[in-house]
Order: C-alpha cells, then structure tokens, then sequence
C-alpha cells in the first residue's frame, strides 16, 4: 500500500483517541496493569471506552485460539498434510475438534478447582494430554454440547 501522503513529503495526521483502563492482577501477583488502547473510533457515542476494552480483551482472546491451533496444536511452520480439499476441510475440522475437547477439558478442569479456565495453560494441557493418551479416543457427539 503506498501512503500518497508521505510519498509526496507532506505531513499525515491521523486523529485517534485514546482510552486508558487497568486490568487488575492479570498475572497472578497482586499488581494492576495499565492498558493504553488506541483508536480511530473518535466519538464516545459511537463506542464507549467500557465497549472498546471489552471488545480489545475479546480480540486477544480469539488471537490466543488462534495461536493455540496453528502454533501448539498443528505445530509452528507445519502445512496441512491433505492436499485435495475435501481432505483438507476435514483434517481443518479434525483440529478444530480437537481444540474443542482440550477447552472444553480445561473448563471442566477450571470449574472443578473453581479457577479462571484462562488460568489454564492450553500448551501444559496439550502436552499432558499427548503424554497420557494411548491409542484413540471416542468423542460422542452429545458430548460436545
């Protein structure tokens, strides 16, 4: 993409506002944490900051799922192994299936100890999970509810 703007030595101003909030003991340790998010959304009636926080922690939520798929579960770097697409399409479902049961251990995990299911490392329960699975599992689908 090239910024005309800049191409031409001319000065660009964008107008951004800036909603500041504190996240209390993210890590565990009794410590707050500021958060400076920045956005192009000017006007408070169009979103407010409680809005703009809840929907930037909801962002990094489905950017951790992400990175919980493609870099912990399939494997940094790695391809799909399935080269025609329907094959393609259900090994996709596969690892997404697969996701599915680890979370859906972890919650049960989580509410178990009457913790954050974000407490929850997905990577020490995939490595647990690999170390204690022998053969293969049957997941029902009822029990995916």
């Amino acid at each position: 993409m090239i910024d005309y703007a800049t191409a031409l030595g001319l000065p660009v101003v964008h107008l951004a506002r800036v909603v500041e909030y504190d996240v209390p003991d993210r890590v565990g340790n009794g410590t707050g944490e500021l958060i400076a998010l920045i956005t192009t959304i000017i006007d408070p009636a169009d979103a407010r900051a409680d809005e703009l926080a809840a929907a930037y922690h909801e962002r990094w939520e489905e950017e951790t799922a992400n990175d919980q798929l493609k870099t912990h579960l399939r494997g940094p770097g790695r391809v799909l192994r399935s080269r025609l697409p329907d094959l393609a399409h259900q090994e996709i479902w596969a690892y997404l299936i697969v996701h599915h049961a680890i979370s859906a251990l972890t919650a049960k995990a989580s509410a178990a100890a009457d913790l954050d299911p974000d407490r929850i490392s997905f990577t020490k329960a995939l490595r647990l999970i690999r170390r204690t699975a022998t053969g293969t599992a049957d997941i029902p689908p009822s029990g995916l509810d």
